[in-house]
């Protein structure tokens, strides 16, 4: 496994901007949506637990990023307990995100040098992740709290706060310069970056270009 430190990685989500946030129970079709999106620029990768044996998946999978994509720093997400996250780690992760925040995940992040982002939707729980040591939180889910005026609310008393929108990010321009411009570190980005029909059609190239361009909207 590669272990980066925590400063390498939270410094390459914020570098890339968009992390990809997916899940397929299928191996392979893990591996290229991986590659597409790495051959699109990304440089941090969420995949999610959010299926029967997704721990064997990503087993595999962080193998393949240590052989085929140098440089991508490969996490785990949907990670609820500290079982969990700690199974993911042995395995490979570099980070961990979570739907909201459990401080024993905190704590075993910390003992492991890992970043924990957990979803946060006010100012209390973004204060009580960080209080636990939480560099970056995930404001979860974003569209439903407000969007991008609810970070730049949050970044006026909380200017140093690192956060990742995750929910309602979509692959337009007005979208994520929207969310560019509120003061996020980066976004988290799913099921939008990887329409059904074109994974079913394996047109890798697609989002490979798709990420292209996102990226490209993100850091105007």
């Amino acid at each position: 496994m590669a272990r980066y430190s925590k400063l390498e990685t939270l410094t390459s989500m914020k570098q890339t901007g968009i992390v990809p946030v997916f899940f397929n129970s299928d191996l392979q079709t893990a591996k290229d949506v991986v590659k597409a999106c790495y051959e699109g620029g990304i440089r941090a990768f969420e995949f999610t637990n959010r299926g029967d044996f997704a721990i064997e998946v990503f087993k595999e999978l962080s193998k393949f990023v240590l052989a085929e994509c140098p440089g991508l720093i490969l996490g785990a997400g949907t990670i609820l307990d500290a079982p969990t996250a700690a199974l993911y780690i042995q395995m490979g992760a570099n980070f961990i995100v979570s739907p909201a925040f459990n401080p024993e995940v905190a704590k075993l992040c910390n003992l492991h040098g890992i970043p924990y982002t957990p979803g946060c939707g006010s100012v209390t729980e973004i204060c009580n992740a960080m209080e636990m040591g939480c560099d970056m939180v995930k404001i979860f889910p974003a569209g439903s709290v407000g969007g991008p005026k609810f970070v730049k609310d949050v970044k006026a008393p909380l200017p140093w706060a690192m956060v990742m929108a995750t929910g309602s990010v979509e692959p337009t321009e007005e979208n994520l310069t929207a969310w560019a411009a509120s003061g996020v570190t980066c976004v988290g980005m799913g099921s939008k970056l990887f329409p059904k029909d074109v994974i079913a059609g394996k047109e890798w190239e697609k989002i490979s270009e798709k990420c292209r361009e996102s990226l490209a909207w993100f850091r105007k």
